[in-house]
């Protein structure tokens, strides 16, 4: 039997495929915010809120700078898909907002990529920290710095990125330090205390080589200052009373010596 195609339209005139954009990167609120890694050693988790802290009280007045330290950094869409993201045990970047995330997406941080990288290593991660993450934050990041240190047998190496997109050997200054001159300070390692454990551990320095104090620091200081003050004013107060009893002594000389 004979059928009028005009009847089925869909057959001779299908619907127009859609047009798909390219699809939109994911969201960093729906990625996760680190790598699942615990830090190797309590020293090394230490170490790390050492370096972050110190920078968090030395920049307190500032509101364009980010520290963070075991955050998950997002590159690009593909890593993020695959989640082979990096989680830099400390990173710090300039010229941002500071506000709390719980990851850095580069994409949805106009495109501002960390300007100092620190990997805490170890015997397990060297090789790691010296090849596939040297190589991302060389080659995908351009992280200007990339600072390795060993918590444990206070090895110290720095790198600056250059001309070709490869590391070179950073070399210390005169006082055996790493500068790091975008963000105005050095890395040197200090034998010290820190929660309770003696260590050579890395710190911050600033332009005029102050060792960058973390917040304990300053709190121990400002105890300091106050109870030198205090004991200032007991050591004035002294005086005062001493030169008082001194005035009424040699009064009362004179006395004696108008009575005679």
């Amino acid at each position: 039997m004979h059928r009028d195609l005009a009847a089925f339209p869909t057959l001779m005139n299908p619907l127009p495929m859609p047009v798909l954009g390219p699809k939109p990167p994911p969201r960093g609120e729906d990625l996760p915010c680190d790598d699942g890694e615990p830090m190797e050693t309590k020293r090394h988790r230490q170490q790390m809120n050492l370096l972050v802290d110190s920078l968090d009280e030395h920049w307190r007045d500032r509101d364009d700078v980010c520290v963070e330290g075991n955050m998950a950094v997002y590159f690009s869409e593909t890593q993020a898909r695959n989640q082979d993201f990096r989680a830099p045990d400390v990173f710090v970047v300039l010229d941002t907002v500071r506000k709390e995330r719980k990851r850095w997406v580069v994409w949805e941080e106009e495109g501002r990529t960390p300007d100092l990288v620190i990997e805490l290593t170890s015997e397990s991660t060297e090789a790691v920290d010296r090849g596939t993450k040297k190589r991302v934050y060389a080659r995908l990041l351009r992280v200007p710095v990339y600072v390795i240190y060993d918590p444990f047998s206070a090895a110290l190496d720095g790198f600056v990125l250059g001309l070709h997109g490869t590391y070179e050997p950073l070399a210390l200054d005169a006082d055996g330090r790493l500068p790091c001159t975008q963000l105005g300070l050095s890395l040197g390692v200090v034998p010290g205390e820190f929660q309770g454990t003696e260590a050579p551990w890395l710190r911050w320095f600033d332009a005029e080589g102050r060792l960058v104090r973390h917040h304990l620091e300053h709190a121990r200081e400002a105890e300091q200052h106050a109870r030198d003050a205090e004991e200032r004013a007991r050591e004035a107060e002294r005086r005062a009373v001493a030169s008082e009893a001194r005035a009424r002594a040699l009064e009362a000389e004179l006395a004696k010596l108008e009575e005679r």
